[in-house]
């Protein structure tokens, strides 16, 4: 692990860092540019970062409907080569102290896993499912544009202690507000958010694990759910997790989005519904996938776009639906 600054931008860990952020991007014009000269772009990089003269430029900013609408964030090409460099080097330092139910953007992690172990926590709170238990399902109000800088330069100085580093981690996120002069808010595009966010809400899931003691809970970055047989121990739990947010955090609970439900009405999760025995893919999810390939058809990403939804598909029971994609398909065509 890398601790030094030094060490921390060197040209092998720029290149590294090039490499790993180029996957999957290099038909991208802004990525081609670079590349054109890309020797050059490192060296530059890599003498603006030595001599401290590196400033994190301005953002391109776009929407996206995924499904919802969002607000995107897009940097510079140079800028994402920093992210990654300060992405794996977060990474290393605070990946051990997360919890073991914290899902977002981690190895051997992610939503299928979620749900996965979701599914493990219903059998064993419903003893086999010979009894009634309940889920809580909560959310952050704006939680990526709410992350105070202020409260995460904290979190990180618990960690990070090379000054150096500190500075160039300040630059980053003070490079993007929410809303001008809040000192609010980390940017959707950028992959050190995904480290952010997971930092951020750290210290909630180690009040939620030591200090409430609460054994059957999960995070998927601002989304979280607690099991429990006892409905009325849910309920008792909304006001202090609320207290906690607002107070080390300057979040808040999303007031439309305090859930309730027993487990045999299903848990909308991670984009799955998790029943008892089985696992469903969304009803809105499965009519954007149909609405979708129908779009795509004769394109060149139409069998890329086909995989990707028969993969998001094979983690639930859904052969039906597969075969009803794969008829559909045949008479499109």
């Amino acid at each position: 692990m890398l601790f030094l600054y030094r060490d921390f931008i060197s040209l092998p860990n720029l290149f590294q860092a090039w490499n790993e952020f180029k996957v999957g991007k290099r038909r991208k014009t802004d990525v081609m540019l670079f590349e054109r000269f890309l020797e050059e772009n490192l060296f530059n990089l890599h003498l603006a970062l030595k001599n401290k003269t590196y400033r994190h430029g301005n953002y391109h900013s776009f929407y996206v409907h995924d499904p919802k609408l969002r607000h995107i964030h897009k940097a510079t090409v140079a800028d994402r080569v920093v992210h990654h460099l300060l992405y794996k080097y977060l990474y290393e330092v605070f990946d051990k102290s997360f919890i073991h139910d914290s899902y977002s953007c981690r190895l051997e992690k992610g939503t299928h896993k979620g749900v996965g172990r979701l599914g493990n926590f219903t059998r064993i709170v419903s003893k086999n499912y010979i009894r009634d238990s309940w889920v809580l399902k909560l959310d952050i109000k704006k939680f990526f544009a709410n992350v105070d800088h202020k409260i995460l330069m904290v979190l990180l100085k618990q960690k990070v202690k090379d000054p150096d580093i500190l500075r160039l981690l300040a630059n980053v996120i003070d490079s993007f507000h929410s809303e001008p002069g809040e000192g609010k808010g980390i940017p959707l595009g950028n992959l050190t958010s995904q480290v952010f966010a997971n930092i951020y809400m750290n210290d909630l899931d180690q009040f939620i694990k030591h200090e409430m003691k609460i054994k059957y809970y999960l995070r998927y970055a601002d989304d979280f759910v607690i099991l429990s047989a006892n409905k009325r121990a849910l309920e008792r739990l909304v006001v202090p997790l609320s207290e906690f947010l607002k107070d080390h955090l300057n979040l808040e609970l999303h007031p439309d989005k305090i859930i309730f439900r027993r487990l045999d009405w299903g848990i909308d999760f991670l984009g799955y519904i998790v029943l008892p025995h089985y696992v469903l893919p969304r009803t809105k999810t499965k009519k954007r996938i149909f609405t979708k390939l129908k779009e795509k058809i004769g394109t060149e990403n139409f069998n890329q776009s086909l995989q990707s939804y028969l993969g998001y598909l094979q983690h639930a029971n859904s052969f039906k639906v597969v075969q009803q994609l794969k008829n559909q398909i045949w008479l499109w065509r």
